[in-house]
């Protein structure tokens, strides 16, 4: 018997309603992750004190015991989900021709949604995953896809190796990565003209009054640049919800207002976090950013201009849409890949880390320092 909010809770809950779950751990048996193949091979939920330590992914424990279907998009939760670009615009494959672009009309793919991908082999900390489909986008693109998803538990001597920094003893750490790879498999090249995806991971993590996302960005002129930050995805972001200084960007993380962020090739860097001020918790994603490339695509939910122009790593906080419901009390830390313009049998890999830390403020301050460039007290602003 655990607690709701522990790990070793919603592993007992998804093991009833997914036996064929992958347990990946280390060898102390304290850093432990769920995949979930009937999930598009999501990593679920991780912990780093074992099955009573706390779980850090949102799940959706009504939506998944209810087994009842959702209108636009199953709500199952998970840390790193695996999804492509773009969501919106003339590209977009979350809408279908012709319909305006909004949340009536919004609808993600079953092939990310509801269908499972195909477990090829695991071990005690590494579970391979594959999935071939079909999409067609807003315009009418067809494009025939191969995925294959490796999702990595790191050992504390890779977490080090990793983030660069060695971690001091008293910290608890959980690590682990997934390897995403999108082909085309089918016939025909993908070009701009009708379109382009690109592989985008989520992390859906739960949210709190007392956490705040914390996004360091690259300093420099506008016109060389461009904007720091959009933040009117689903309307505006309040001042008081959205703090943008010298070189950080500040993100109420408390699942009580809808609102999304991103930050363009120009500014982004590897690197994203959240601090839990309550229990104490800094969380780090890092995640690939190739050199030079600035073709991203565009997910605002309009017909674009610039359809390429879009984000590297975006955040977004949960609250009430238009239609007064909520999906959950959750906020996202995501990555996108570059615009996949792939030949036939041509690939692009994408890689995102989820890093939870625990340990005294002091070691937590010095970790934050070293890699945001910021410290726990001026990521508590917002608070």
């Amino acid at each position: 018997m655990f607690e709701k909010g522990s790990f070793g809770y919603d592993l007992d809950f998804l093991k009833k309603h997914h036996p064929n779950l992958v347990l990946l751990s280390d060898e102390a048996q304290q850093a432990q992750l769920i995949v979930l193949p009937a999930y598009q091979g999501r990593a679920m939920t991780s912990t780093l004190e074992g099955p009573s330590g706390v779980s850090f992914g949102w799940v959706n424990h009504e939506l998944i015991a209810s087994g009842l279907p959702a209108e636009h998009m199953h709500v199952f939760g998970g840390e790193d989900r695996f999804w492509m670009g773009p969501e919106g615009g003339q590209f977009s494959i979350f809408f279908k021709n012709g319909v305006p672009f909004n949340f009536e009309h919004w609808l993600v793919p079953k092939e990310l949604d509801t269908e499972p991908f195909q477990l090829v082999a695991s071990t005690q900390t590494e579970a391979r995953l594959q999935r071939a489909m079909c999409l067609e986008n807003y315009s009418g693109t067809v494009f025939e896809i191969a995925v294959q998803r490796n999702i990595r538990l790191l050992g504390r001597a890779e977490i080090e190796n990793a983030i660069g920094v060695p971690l001091d003893p008293s910290l608890k750490a959980v690590c682990f990565e997934s390897e995403n790879i999108l082909t085309n498999s089918g016939l025909k090249a993908w070009d701009k003209n009708s379109g382009l995806l690109s592989i985008w991971i989520a992390s859906m993590l739960n949210a709190a009054p007392r956490t705040t996302v914390a996004i360091p960005y690259q300093q420099g002129d506008v016109q060389t640049l461009g904007k720091i930050v959009t933040d009117d995805y689903f309307g505006k972001i309040p001042s008081e919800r959205l703090l943008v200084e010298n070189g950080l960007i500040l993100f109420k993380a408390d699942g009580k207002q809808r609102g999304k962020l991103g930050i363009a090739p120009g500014r982004a860097l590897p690197i994203a976090a959240a601090w839990d001020a309550e229990n104490g918790v800094l969380t780090l994603a890092q995640f690939s950013v190739p050199s030079g490339a600035m073709d991203y695509v565009n997910s605002l939910w309009e017909l674009q201009e610039e359809p390429f122009a879009g984000d590297v790593i975006n955040s977004y906080n949960d609250g009430p849409n238009d239609t007064g419901n909520q999906m959950g009390a959750f906020y996202e830390l995501e990555s996108s890949s570059p615009a996949a313009a792939l030949q036939p049998n041509e690939s692009i890999t994408h890689f995102h880390r989820t890093i939870h830390l625990n340990g005294p403020f002091v070691v937590l301050e010095t970790v934050a320092k070293q890699l945001l460039n910021a410290s726990l007290e001026r990521m508590e602003q917002l608070l």
